[in-house]
């Protein structure tokens, strides 16, 4: 028969084979606890930071949305004749406006029409800190070549025609540390080249406000 003694030492050895398993239960509840934190803290941090790249991109939104509209502002009687435009910040002029077919001179009501843009632009970038990049856009249609044809290609003619206005502006009393030129021929068109309409509306030149910490220098 079983005595009292050895009950209890049945109870011993099941004691001692369980202990083991609760040990390591408890071990692993609280490995899962560790990862689980981590997670946590994880997804905290990507929220934090996911927070903050939406504040910056909405403040730069509505900062950028500030100076378009500062900008039309500034220029709403040319706005207002229909020969200039705003956008994103680019002010357009059609080359036709400026230049008659395949020549930097300007023509006098493009010259006038530049002359009424200088002392609100002027003010629009004092007040900002800014310069001013004129830059020569051209369609794709190749020059002809001859005796008369002063320019190599595209972009060559965007680069007298952007120089050209630039120092336009400075004649009309713009300070030449303030705009800069810059040509980009046929590049960067705005409409299709493949009709005339389109054409037109990629033969232009643009001037953008720029902060001053912009590596392009000034016109000479």
């Amino acid at each position: 028969m079983m005595g009292l003694g050895d009950t209890i030492d049945t109870m011993d050895d099941g004691s001692e084979q369980t202990a083991p398993v609760w040990a390591v239960f408890g071990d692993l509840m609280a490995g899962l606890l560790g990862a689980f934190v981590l997670i946590l803290v994880g997804v905290l941090v990507v929220q934090i930071d996911l927070v903050a790249s939406l504040k910056h991109e909405v403040e730069k939104r509505q900062h950028e949305e500030q100076r378009r509209m500062a900008l039309e502002k500034a220029l709403a009687g040319p706005l207002a004749s229909g020969r200039v435009t705003v956008n994103d910040g680019r002010i357009g002029i059609s080359g036709s406006v400026l230049f008659a077919a395949g020549s930097d001179e300007l023509r006098p009501e493009g010259r006038q029409l530049l002359k009424s843009l200088v002392q609100p632009l002027q003010v629009y970038l004092r007040e900002r800190d800014e310069m001013l990049m004129v830059s020569g856009f051209t369609d794709n249609t190749t020059l002809l070549r001859g005796s008369q044809q002063r320019f190599a290609d595209n972009l060559e003619l965007s680069a007298q025609r952007a120089l050209t206005v630039a120092r336009a502006l400075i004649d009309e009393g713009m300070p030449s540390s303030q705009v800069f030129a810059a040509a980009f021929g046929a590049e960067q068109p705005v409409a299709s080249n493949g009709d005339e309409k389109g054409r037109a509306q990629n033969r232009r030149v643009e001037m953008a406000p720029v902060p001053k910490t912009s590596s392009a220098k000034p016109a000479q």
